[in-house]
């Protein structure tokens, strides 16, 4: 087996991994689902958001620079249909939503696009060519690994990821072919590591506890008290080690085999007898110990024959995992690239082109157009909720000025608690936190998150008031006492009923056996995490906090009638069990109603605004040229609605189980 073992087009997917993500695995892939947020244009109405205050070149200048169609193109491509949208009969143009694409995507697709041309501009000069029937039988690979056909594959990548199947050939099992064939001289596989390999799957074992500390002294400590008691190992793993996964199940691993991890701790492992603790072992960043629990023997009645070739496989494809991936730094770090999108200096000079990679230069257009099919859809929908608000503020003659946007973040900053040390707002730190946090600029946020904000208020404003039932609800909500209780959350209402059973029965224990009963119960039945964690345990529960049938219940609890009946609230059933009230806070009405009258205000301000956002998607008529899709207006306009009105929510019941011998 000595010399060239080799390769062919395939391998795990994502094995090539890069520092912008673009590549992805194909565990990966079957993550989190994009989130969305607020698109706005950068050309403005009289509606429209604030003039950027970051000094570069904006993304529709650079646009707007860029001929229609890439220079050079072999083939002419098909026309596309230039109104992306029509709102109420306003169009969004398809430049408009390619402008949108840039702003909030561009750089790190033109990443994506700079890393494609350099394996591109590779293959070419070694003149390798991935087919487009390679791309289609690793696809169907990929598919077989997860025991799913093709199509199915592809429909969850288009579900779970929004990964349409264009995209999925072209980013990133493309790329994943390419590297591998300009990779695949690089293999050779050893009887030595065919050897190892077969050691490792089927060969011996060693059952261990586990504690891994970072500060050496503290290992050493640690380490001290396990040896002296090494029946403790479990515990200390528990209380000390800082490897959370181990910690956790009082110290277990996976049984340690050989040539997979780390030489010295596997050698510490292996020479262990049952019940003795090694040495300190540094690994990486931590300091390691271990107690031996058992040794395991080798797997018996293999025939090597048989595996080897699935291990030569392996071996195979982690080796050009790995060769793939020297191959692309090496590709980066002798590139010459030039990044004339983000330089306002340079967009000057180079109008219209977005990067330059050995001469070879990708186009703004190019990349707004790559921004559009990989976002096009998403962006669209944040642009017409954008269109609607802009509407709707030119009907009312209504503009935003930038002394309300810096208002706004003024008070976005005081909310989130970004204030300096006289009280003001930190509206400097808060911009850094949430531009560092989301992972966008300062204009992006003032666009799509402020100016939204601000123009919704206007547009509401004068509908929202504080009566004077509201503030006395605002003061007995926050500075009136409270009822402590213990909560049990159950999605079934026969359940609930068991449970109920269960903790009306403990209550002839004594209170202190009817907390524990409840605790155990709660710990046992509760869907909901923090009570069943907790044992019952939930914040107190105030008055006029948008539960009423809860709270109702749970204010009429005392000491003689400590347990409640099962509330319904949406489609949950909670179990209350009274401990007691909380004292109310020393201070009066006249001393706080200013702080009370501002948190009411802003809350009605914000249900309004809701409202009112819902309200101008239900009145617009929009037709989708991306998705074919037509919203026609409802046929029912909506009125306006009480703001301290929660729609959607379930009105709760509460039910009064009956002793057993009255059913």
């Amino acid at each position: 087996m000595d010399g060239n073992v080799r390769a062919d087009s395939r391998s795990r997917a994502g094995t090539v991994l890069r520092r912008g993500g673009w590549l992805l695995s194909g565990l990966a892939v079957l993550g989190a689902c994009l989130a969305l947020r607020w698109y706005w244009p950068s050309d403005s109405a009289s509606a429209g958001p604030p003039p950027s205050p970051v000094k570069q070149a904006t993304a529709v200048d650079r646009a707007r620079a860029v001929p229609q169609a890439p220079p050079g193109a072999a083939v002419k491509a098909p026309k596309k249909n230039p109104v992306a949208a029509l709102v109420n009969d306003e169009p969004i143009t398809r430049e408009e939503l390619a402008d949108e694409c840039l702003v909030h995507y561009g750089a790190d697709v033109l990443e994506s696009m700079v890393n494609r041309t350099l394996i591109l501009v590779s293959t070419k000069r070694r003149n390798i060519e991935i087919t487009q029937e390679d791309v289609d039988a690793e696809i169907e690979r990929m598919a077989g690994k997860f025991q799913m056909g093709k199509e199915q594959w592809l429909g969850l990548l288009q579900k779970e990821r929004g990964i349409t199947y264009a995209r999925y050939a072209k980013d990133i099992i493309w790329p994943t072919l390419a590297l591998q064939a300009l990779a695949k001289d690089q293999l050779k596989v050893t009887r030595q590591e065919v050897d190892n390999a077969f050691e490792s799957e089927f060969g011996p074992a060693v059952k261990v506890r586990l504690i891994a500390l970072a500060d050496p002294q503290k290992a050493q400590s640690v380490h001290a008290q396990a040896v002296a008691k090494p029946e403790e190992f479990g515990a200390l793993a528990k209380k000390y080690s800082q490897d959370a996964n181990s910690a956790s199940a009082y110290g277990l691993i996976q049984p340690i085999r050989r040539h997979l991890g780390d030489a010295n701790l596997e050698a510490a492992a292996f020479a262990l007898k049952k019940g003795e603790i090694s040495n300190i072992v540094k690994v990486d960043n931590l300091y390691v110990f271990v107690k031996c629990e058992e040794h395991l023997p080798a797997a018996k009645g293999v025939d090597r024959s048989k595996v080897e070739p699935h291990l030569v496989d392996a071996l195979v494809e982690r080796k050009l995992r790995d060769a793939a991936n020297g191959v692309f730094e090496k590709l980066q770090n002798e590139a010459v690239v030039e990044n004339i999108y983000n330089d306002p200096q340079k967009t000057k000079q180079m109008p219209g082109v977005a990067a330059v990679i050995n001469g070879h230069k990708i186009t703004v257009r190019e990349l707004a157009e790559e921004c559009m099919d990989r976002y096009g859809k998403d962006v669209l929908d944040g642009t017409v909720h954008r269109k609607m608000i802009e509407q709707a503020m030119r009907k009312r003659k209504l503009s935003v000025s930038d002394a309300e946007i810096e208002a706004e973040v003024v008070r976005a900053a005081k909310a989130m608690g970004k204030v300096d040390e006289r009280g003001e707002a930190d509206v400097a730190g808060w911009i850094e936190y949430v531009t560092s946090t989301e992972g966008i600029s300062r204009e992006v946020y003032l666009r799509d998150e402020v100016w939204p904000s601000v123009a919704l208020k206007k547009l509401v404003a004068g509908s929202v008031r504080v009566t004077p039932e509201d503030m006395q609800r605002g003061f007995e909500a926050n500075y009136g006492p409270k009822v402590r209780c213990r909560a049990i959350v159950l999605n079934n209402h026969r359940r609930a009923q068991e449970v109920w059973d269960k903790a009306r029965e403990s209550l002839a224990g004594g209170r202190e056996r009817a907390l524990k009963v409840f605790g155990d119960l709660a710990a046992e039945y509760s869907i909901e995490v923090g009570s069943r964690s907790l044992r019952g345990e939930v914040p107190p529960i105030q008055k006029h906090g948008g539960q009423p049938y809860l709270e109702k219940e749970a204010f009429s609890l005392n000491p003689e009638n400590p347990l409640s009946g099962i509330v319904q609230v949406g489609g949950t059933y909670v179990i209350l069990l009274y401990e007691g009230r909380t004292k109310p806070v020393d201070a009066t009405f006249e001393e706080v109603k200013h702080y009370i009258h501002a948190d009411i205000l802003e809350k009605k301000l914000r249900m309004a605004m809701s409202q009112k956002f819902d309200e101008l998607k239900d009145r617009s008529h929009v037709e989708n040229f991306l998705t074919g899709e037509i919203k026609a207006v409802k046929k029912t306009a909506m009125g306006p609605a009480a703001a301290e009105v929660n729609p959607g929510v379930p009105l709760p019941r509460v039910f009064k189980p009956r002793p057993p011998q009255q059913r």
